[in-house]
């Protein structure tokens, strides 16, 4: 979920011992279609179920003036392995941590010295936008860890290999939505990277330095370094793009060091340059122009988890591989008052709020009030349905559209884009 224009976004919490909670802020916008976020799993205490209202760090230009504006109608239930003969790659294992002093000890450039070589600039295409993140090298042929934000609903990834001049184009291997974890290769026969080094997270204490690393507001060149300390463990947040849509994440790694936008994807350290966390969102406040001094990691257990699920080619429900399909609306399900509203004879349908400029939709000439009603002959009786019909069929794939509005029925043939998850 690469972001639009971070909101200042927040919620008053209460303090507590050893946590620097974030400060009073406006309240959360609407959730997203049913299908395009996944539950979050159940609360084990109670600081656990406060939920810090934060914001996803990923950098965003509008191109030509154009926003985002990317609602979809697209899946996120598994889909088969692309290459499902492909042998399983060997699991990544997390060392022992390194010796992890009192911060202060070290300095952030000595430190980050040590993992720059295998941080990599990220950028992406979204909509008529472009957006920018950081990711992590895992095998030397190319493999990327990096958040699901910095490269959802995006059409093409490049990245930027630090002393390499060439940029090289990627895709999407997999992701995990719930967790925010995507894994990207690069295209391009490639050998010979530098790897970063993983560290076991389980031995993580409050008060340990860490360094934060990744691509400072999205310019590119030798990553920003900034130190700091855990400040709280296993932490649960909600973060939103400030667009509407959010997701709560848990066993978040918060600390100090200050990081910005376009470090989503980045490494936090210890001292031993061994990577304990993937930095993920930051504080709310003043976040569009400012930089923050709260931010929160995915732990590297937790990054690894999925990085080798995803390298066993797992099937399971959580997993996504490769893109998925967009047509281009964004939709609710239809309810008896708005077809009344609208002067509509139905009970039942997607009805459209929004269609994206230049998708198929838009091109088989959906427009806004339109209710859709079925996809390649399978009906449409709400968002739900919607997803499912869709999860059906592949990107490229033409299929065929039923929509009524004011105007009556219609039944168009669309093509599929692609677009990943």
């Amino acid at each position: 979920m690469s972001e639009q224009n971070p909101q200042d976004e927040g919620q008053g919490l209460p303090t507590a011992p050893e946590q620097n909670l974030l400060p009073p802020g406006t309240e959360r916008t609407g959730p997203p279609p049913p299908w395009m976020a996944a539950p979050p799993p159940p609360p084990t205490s109670v600081w656990q179920r406060i939920a810090a209202f934060v914001v996803l760090i990923a950098v965003v230009a509008a191109v030509a003036g154009a926003g985002i504006g990317w609602s979809l109608a697209r899946v996120v239930n598994n889909r088969p392995v692309a290459q499902a003969t492909t042998t399983p790659e060997s699991p990544i294992q997390a060392a022992t941590p390194g010796t992890t002093p009192s911060a202060g000890s070290g300095t952030a450039s000595a430190i980050a010295a040590k993992v720059d070589p295998a941080i990599v600039d990220i950028n992406t295409t979204v909509g008529s936008s472009r957006a920018a993140g950081t990711g992590m090298i895992i095998s030397s042929t190319g493999e990327i860890l990096t958040n699901n934000h910095v490269v959802s609903q995006s059409t093409s990834i490049t990245v930027t290999v630090q002393g390499r001049s060439q940029t090289y184009s990627a895709h999407v291997v997999g992701v995990d939505i719930s967790q925010d974890v995507a894994v990207i290769q690069i295209d391009s026969n490639i050998s010979g990277l530098p790897t970063v080094k993983f560290a076991d997270s389980s031995s993580l204490r409050v008060g340990d330095a860490v360094v934060a690393i990744g691509n400072a507001l999205g310019q590119g060149g030798t990553p920003n370094a900034t130190q700091g300390a855990i400040t709280a463990l296993d932490q649960t947040i909600t973060a939103s793009e400030g667009g509407g849509q959010s997701e709560t994440l848990n066993g978040m790694v918060q600390s100090d060091a200050v990081i910005y936008e376009g470090d989503s994807g980045g490494a936090l350290v210890n001292t031993s340059g061994q990577v304990v966390g993937m930095i993920t969102a930051g504080q709310a406040q003043g976040f569009r122009s400012s930089a923050s001094d709260v931010g929160y990691a995915i732990a590297s257990n937790t990054a690894l988890s999925v990085v080798n699920r995803l390298r066993a080619h797992e099937q399971a429900s959580d997993l996504t591989y490769g893109q998925v399909g967009f047509l281009g609306v964004q939709v609710q399900t239809l309810d008896s008052a708005s077809a009344a509203q609208l002067g509509l004879n139905l009970s039942s349908g997607a009805l459209v709020v929004a269609v994206t400029s230049g998708s198929p939709a838009q091109s088989a000439g959906i427009t806004r009030t339109s209710v859709i009603t079925s996809v390649g002959g399978t009906a449409v009786t709400s968002t739900d349905t919607l997803g499912t019909a869709i999860k059906s069929h592949q990107p490229g794939e033409r299929v065929s559209v039923t929509w009524v509005n004011q105007g009556g029925t219609h039944t168009g043939t669309v093509t599929l884009a692609g677009v990943n998850p």
